[in-house]
């Protein structure tokens, strides 16, 4: 049976193909797109440590984007996961001061967006001819730092298709900015905002549920979707890692088919964690997932006690992609949680963008407490992981994956625990370097004073930095932009 798409919020579930959903991204009433069932995956747990990271891409994704055939599907897999990524395992893991690390920046970018990044253009092209669009697609994207990046190298020079990445000026690293300035591609944009990436997040979502701002789009000839990993194009790749780590451990012997392991993940829009939530649904013997928060620790908060309240300070952090207070693919997990109660969904939400926060039922709460660990480490605890597990091994951990690790390490147990490790400390190296004691200047020259330090090499991603042009700087506020969108797509008409 084919698996349909509904949104979270709807009462009477109007269904939607993959293709689809992955074309629109954002559901038409807001809400975010989920299978009206997930599907049946038949899969030996003992095959995961003999199959390609692009096999075992294919088999759990083919039930769910089911409207692709095999040779479209292969196709886009083959094309997003190759020569591409300077590891042959895509995603390695590897031991260190007995907590495993899944290395999720090998990638062009050098963080984990670029799994579902480097996929999600061929699956976005391949739907949009699947539907018969004569329409441009215009990627709209608010990024905390990883996503903008990653979403345009994956978007850079594909046909019939703009992409606006809008970021917080002040809230990415000094890396992260340069990065995203010196992407090449005529059809990638990049635009600063004077405010955080909720304001940049919440302005992105308003303009998907303006009809008006639609209809003016389609008579320019374009139709909008989105990177972010409010799409299922983005989120549902984000699977395969997780069986994938636990193949690998099984192939190094430090797992028995069937034993339950553990994750912990750094955590900010909740869709890497929500995303080894849907591995666990489909069969992955996962035990606790442990919600890793830095200083904006609104999720911490929240699976201990069910309230969400994000009227609180925000704090702007090392770890920035995690520098959020609304996060948007918990919505997700709270639709699950209420039993699939659409018209519940649609009122939290409503209270939530009303009056700041939201209480969760009491039997909800219990569920997702069941599965989930929530926890966060200060900017202090954090700097001292970076310290303790380079001064132990020798192996640098950039701030996210520190956050992570510190939670990790205060909850360890006996069972097998891996750390979800999202970006190279290269694209923090200001961070880094206070962590473990030196004197540091900012952006490259610190980028060089840390290759100094860990001696491991430059990613092309960091080495082409020293030599590429930076983009002219466009900048507005977040009420400004829908009608920067119109002023940049009236300049490559």
């Amino acid at each position: 049976m084919p698996v349909l798409y509904r949104s979270t919020r709807a009462q009477t579930p109007q269904t939607f193909t993959a293709s689809q959903a992955i074309l629109q991204g954002l559901s038409p009433d807001g809400g975010l797109f989920v299978p009206e069932k997930l599907p049946q995956i038949t899969l030996d747990l003992k095959e995961l440590a003999s199959l390609s990271y692009q096999e075992l891409a294919f088999r759990l994704l083919q039930p769910f984007f089911s409207d692709f055939s095999e040779s479209e599907l292969r196709d886009c897999l083959n094309k997003a996961y190759g020569k591409n990524f300077t590891s042959p395992e895509i995603t390695p893991v590897i031991l260190k001061d007995g907590l495993f690390y899944l290395e999720l920046f090998h990638g062009p970018t050098i963080a984990f967006k670029d799994l579902a990044l480097q996929l999600l253009p061929h699956l976005l092209t391949t739907a949009a001819k699947k539907n018969g669009s004569s329409l441009q697609t215009l990627i709209l994207t608010a990024t905390s730092g990883d996503t903008g990046k990653a979403a345009m190298a994956g978007f850079a020079d594909v046909p019939e298709t703009q992409i606006i990445v809008f970021y917080p000026q002040d809230g990415v690293s000094a890396i992260q900015a340069r990065q995203m300035q010196t992407q090449t591609g005529a059809n990638t944009h990049v635009v600063a905002i004077t405010g955080n990436f909720d304001d940049a997040q919440t302005k992105v979502k308003e303009i998907f549920d303006d009809q008006s701002f639609a209809t003016k789009l389609h008579t320019a000839g374009f139709q909008t979707s989105s990177a972010n990993s409010i799409n299922i194009g983005r989120l549902f790749p984000q699977m395969v890692y997780y069986f994938y780590a636990y193949g690998q451990l099984l192939k190094q012997g430090q797992l028995k088919a069937g034993q339950k392991i553990d994750f912990s993940v750094p955590t900010g829009n909740f869709g890497d964690i929500l995303a080894g939530w849907y591995a666990k649904k489909l069969g992955l013997p996962l035990g606790r997932l442990i919600c890793a928060s830095n200083e904006n620790n609104v999720l911490t908060d929240f699976f201990q006690t069910g309230i969400y309240d994000r009227r609180r300070e925000f704090h702007v952090t090392t770890s920035p992609s995690m520098d959020i207070l609304v996060s948007s693919n918990l919505e997700r997990l709270l639709f699950y949680a209420l039993d699939k109660d659409g018209a519940k969904v649609a009122q939290l939400m409503h209270e939530l963008k009303q009056n700041g926060y939201y209480t969760l039922p009491k039997e909800a709460l219990a569920k997702l407490q069941a599965e989930f660990l929530a926890d966060f480490a200060t900017e202090d605890q954090t700097a001292a992981e970076i310290k303790r597990v380079f001064t132990k091994t020798g192996y640098p951990l950039d701030p996210h994956t520190a956050v992570a690790s510190a939670v990790a390490f205060r909850h360890t147990h006996t069972t097998p625990l891996v750390v979800v490790a999202t970006a190279s400390p290269y694209k923090f190296p200001e961070a880094v370097l206070e962590a473990l004691g030196h004197e540091h200047a900012s952006g490259l020259k610190a980028v060089k004073q840390l290759h100094e330090v860990i001696k491991w090499p430059y990613p092309q991603t960091i080495q082409t930095l020293f030599e590429a042009p930076v983009k002219e700087a466009l900048n507005c506020a977040p009420e400004e932009m829908p009608q920067m969108i119109f002023e940049i797509l009236a300049q490559v008409k």
